[in-house]
């Protein structure tokens, strides 16, 4: 391979990856960071990306629904593959819509209503985007339920698709009656059509209805809302019943949320919304939750990652804005008992920019002095003794030798001194680590709309975006192309076997 297409090849990874950076982090919302505009500049930002990269690698575009990208930007890039599909080739559209299908398949089916309804606006009406749209509500378990809770994306999508009679609708007449002639029928045989009925006059009937239904009415006769919690508790999805159960614990209104069943980032955002003397209370609860949690969200890497120190960013701009209430914090929470479960037994070390030893009170604080901690972490001396910054008073042993990895978890604002991390990262891979025995990563929750990528510490550290703390594993081994030791073909050839095994057409292997 010559020069000019190594740098091609390069330049291409380098789009790519920049542009997964985006759909990972970046959900249109404002930043600690953000200008007056708020979100507008990252929608204008994404905007530009999503058609840089449809138009330049459309082929990466739509192998991107197959990466953990969030639920905003996959539904960008159904809605970009479905209005320019005039300009791929039968076999892409093939593959596409093998990826469409399987990315509705996973996506919360209020987001996919407002995708359709997106669909409708853009006026893209042709034979495949409305077969895509009725073989997805086919596949819905209860239209009935659906058009009581998502009335007008019901409604859009059926006038949309032309919807007659999709296998699986039943009772359809009721449906169709429900949503565009409603009044007519005296009474459904859809129990919840009838109880959306009822609910007007029967105050009985409003604990029948799917929850964020229910709430409307039951402003409207007045209840209580803990006694219509008590009641709507049986429908309440499990997301709906984490997110009362979670603002109750918090407020010290109600029971405790249920922490087995909550994701490690959720989790830790709930327990950095209690208060300091509720987290100290319930250490041992709250500890063991997370660990839990950090284990099950492992899986089979769990333990396998050796020695592993972490650089962990709870800096004032941790504290998140409005729209992302302390999620960088969260993320990095969530992130260092994960990193905990990923080490090798008492092999983690989890270093905190305030210098804090305790993560269980973590809280956004100070400057972002993240070159002083690289330097800790890198730090091969014995340095046995410090806590491992997990908060209950446990040791590491004696450290001779430097990490086999190091995480950092950053908003990539490094200000105390400036630019000292970048440098003392391009030294020790230059001068003191030329082999790369420490392999370095940063993840950073935070996107930069002026940057049209997630800020980066140094040139030669890949950098991935990160907005789960659970999709770790595969963000470092997707960072690893960002290096310019693999080119384009094996980057490429990562996206084909995440594709196949996202659509159940292979083992990814």
């Amino acid at each position: 391979m010559n020069t000019s297409e190594s740098l091609a090849d390069l330049v291409a990874a380098e789009d790519v990856l920049l542009f997964v950076n985006a759909a990972i982090t970046a959900t249109g919302q404002r930043e600690f960071r953000s200008g007056d505009s708020g979100g507008m500049d990252q929608q204008l930002s994404l905007d530009f990306l999503h058609t840089y990269v449809r138009v330049n690698y459309r082929r990466v575009y739509a192998a991107s629904l197959a990466l953990d990208i969030n639920d905003h930007n996959a539904a960008r890039i159904v809605l970009g593959l479905l209005e320019s599909a005039g300009e791929a080739s039968a076999d892409e559209r093939r593959v596409e819509g093998r990826l469409i299908a399987a990315r509705l398949a996973v996506l919360p089916p209020q987001r996919v209503y407002r995708l359709f309804g997106a669909v409708r606006q853009a006026g893209i009406n042709n034979r495949r985007t409305r077969a895509i749209m009725r073989d997805w509500l086919a596949a819905r378990p209860d239209l009935g339920h659906d058009a009581v809770k998502y009335r007008n994306g019901v409604k859009t999508a059926a006038r949309h698709v032309h919807l007659r009679c999709p296998p699986g609708a039943e009772p359809l007449p009721e449906v169709g009656a429900f949503l565009f002639r409603p009044g007519k029928l005296p009474r459904y045989a859809h129990p919840l059509l009838d109880a959306w009925r009822r609910a007007h006059y029967e105050q009985g009937a409003v604990a029948e209805l799917p929850f964020t239904v229910a709430e409307g009415f039951a402003a409207r006769h007045g209840m209580k809302r803990a006694v219509f919690l008590e009641r709507a508790a049986p429908r309440m999805t499990r997301l709906e019943r984490l997110r009362t159960q979670e603002q109750r614990a918090v407020e010290g209104l109600g029971p405790d949320a249920d922490l087995a069943v909550m994701p490690l980032t959720r989790l830790a955002l709930y327990v950095l919304a209690l208060p300091f003397e509720r987290r100290v209370a319930r250490r041992a609860e709250l500890t063991g939750a997370l660990r839990t949690a950090a284990r099950r969200a492992a899986g089979e890497h769990a333990g396998s990652w050796g020695r592993v120190h972490a650089v962990l960013d709870d800096s004032f701009s941790s504290s998140g804005s409005g729209q992302k209430r302390r999620r960088p914090l969260a993320v990095a929470l969530a992130c260092h008992y994960l990193l905990e479960a990923l080490a090798a037994p008492g092999a983690y070390r989890g270093l905190w920019t305030s210098g804090r030893d305790d993560a269980l009170l973590v809280r956004p604080w100070g400057p972002t002095p993240l070159g002083m901690r690289i330097l800790d972490a890198l730090e091969p001396g014995p340095g046995g003794g410090e806590p491992d910054g997990s908060g209950d008073g446990e040791q590491d042993g004696p450290r001779s030798t430097a990490p086999d990895r190091l995480v950092i978890v950053s908003d990539g604002w490094d200000n105390a001194p400036a630019g000292l991390a970048g440098e003392v990262l391009r030294v020790w891979r230059q001068r003191l680590d030329p082999g790369r025995r420490t392999a370095v990563v940063h993840l950073n929750p935070v996107y930069d709309a002026g940057g049209f990528d997630v800020r980066r510490l140094a040139a030669g550290v890949p950098t991935a975006g990160i907005r789960d703390a659970e999709d770790l594993p595969a963000l470092v081994e997707i960072a690893r192309f960002a290096e310019g030791r693999t080119g384009a073909a094996e980057l490429y050839a990562y996206l084909d076997r995440r594709v196949a095994r996202f659509t159940g057409e292979g083992d990814g292997s």
